[in-house]
């Protein structure tokens, strides 16, 4: 059912000191940086920073993951099969699987028994 883990991301309360420290202090060689979203080269695996509010915005209202916190990604085949399967199986999803074509996949998100969010990913055509 899983292909394998795609990758592991990052929330940062600011990218590009966290870009600084994952590029220059650790290393990773750098494949992509926006303001919201950063990928590294790692191996099979893709480390990626998003960036989310930090700790004390959380407490003011604002929500989103917090920095400091992380998240799995899995590629699959067939994300509506896989779905179905995980759900029959007691996964609690916080978003169904939905077209996101900007960035070329379909994504649903499941969460683990603390709250851990995780991803499952399946490629479609890239859209404008």
């Amino acid at each position: 059912m899983f292909d394998k883990i795609d990758y592991a991301m990052v929330n940062v309360s600011d990218m590009g000191r966290s870009v600084a420290f994952y590029r220059d202090t650790l290393g990773f060689a750098l494949r992509l940086e926006t303001p919201g979203w950063s990928e590294f080269e790692t191996g099979a695996t893709t480390l990626a920073l998003h960036l989310a509010p930090a700790s004390a915005d959380q407490l003011h209202g604002r929500s989103g993951p917090a920095a400091g916190s992380c998240s799995l990604g899995f590629s699959v085949a067939d994300l509506d099969a896989t779905h179905a399967e995980l759900r029959s199986r007691g996964a609690r999803f916080v978003m169904p699987p939905i077209d996101q074509p900007g960035e070329g996949i379909r994504l649903a998100v499941c969460i683990d028994p603390d709250g851990l969010a995780i991803s499952f990913a399946q490629a479609i055509a890239r859209g404008a």
